[in-house]
């Protein structure tokens, strides 16, 4: 296995070892039995966020499920190692804990539309047959449907710090597209648990001029967009002699504007590399985004 693989990108010691930790900590808080795997780890975050959503509203029902639900009690929701979420608009929520909406498990979730879990488990096996499985295993597990849009129209997705391991997203009918999307959250998941893992400690008050944003970024948000770019460029370019139709000018119009935005970005990188603490979580993300901007 090449050093540049997508598996030795995100193979960091110490991830695994977090998630476990922090995973116990919310089932002693909740007083449930919660497991060590990946998807333990991003239900348990749902699970304590609406466990405060119900304990602030006085529902002492809903207080309840959270504090006794496992992911064993979510198999209705699941598609292997992942949980698929297709929630109605009127469903999502709106707090003080993110900028944009979100969802959370609950004891009225329903399962995915087939057509949405064809979806997903078809974007998976794009995303392993190209070497992003285990990214996606680890800190996807918790997949979020959104809007489905046609292709030529903007994509939003996210993810949040309070909910690490699940992943919203629009989407389109292409597999490989979702998986791109997938790809690049979880992404922003893994740094997020990597920071975390290695103590990294990062200055908010020093900035960079992002070229994705157009504006000047923390170290924190540019190294997330250098990171998490990264990695869709290299998920692209493996795909990319095997989709068809419109995909195929979608991710050449993709990959050449990463081309750009990496072209001003590189001038920045090094400096703001210097400032993760942690040799190996600086060697990966130098790595990656060396990587990117090689020739296909």
């Amino acid at each position: 296995m090449s050093a540049l693989s997508p598996e030795a990108l995100v193979a960091l010691g110490g991830i695994a070892d977090h998630q476990r930790q922090r995973t116990s900590r919310i089932a002693a808080v909740l007083g449930n039995r919660l497991g060590s795997s990946a998807l333990d780890y991003a239900v348990a975050h749902h699970l304590l966020e609406g466990a405060e959503h119900a304990a602030r509203a006085r529902d002492a029902d809903r207080l309840a499920w959270y504090r006794r639900t496992t992911v064993q009690d979510l198999t209705h929701l699941s598609a292997g190692p992942h949980i698929v979420l297709s929630p109605p608009p009127e469903d999502l929520l709106h707090s003080e804990i993110s900028e944009t909406a979100y969802y959370l498990v609950g004891p009225n979730t329903s399962p995915a539309p087939p057509e949405a879990l064809g979806l997903v488990r078809a974007a998976l096996l794009s995303a392993t047959e190209h070497g992003f499985g285990t990214l996606l295993t680890q800190h996807a597990p918790v997949v979020c449907l959104l809007n489905r849009r046609r292709l030529e129209e903007t994509l939003r997705s996210w993810a949040l710090t309070r909910l690490p391991g699940t992943v919203f997203t629009d989407y389109t009918t292409h597999p490989e597209v979702l998986a791109r999307d997938l790809i690049h959250e979880a992404a922003h998941n893994w740094l997020n648990d990597a920071l975390a893992a290695h103590d990294v400690s990062l200055p908010a008050d020093v900035t960079f001029l992002s070229p994705w944003r157009g504006t000047p970024r923390p170290v924190y948000g540019f190294l997330h967009a250098c990171w998490a770019f990264s990695l869709t460029v290299l998920y692209v370019r493996r795909t990319r002699h095997s989709v068809t139709g419109s995909v195929v000018p979608f991710f050449d119009a993709h990959l050449r504007q990463q081309e750009d935005q990496f072209a001003c970005a590189l001038e920045s990188l090094a400096e703001a590399l210097s400032y993760v603490s942690a040799d190996a979580l600086r060697d990966r993300v130098s790595r990656a985004v060396s990587k990117a901007v090689d020739s296909a």
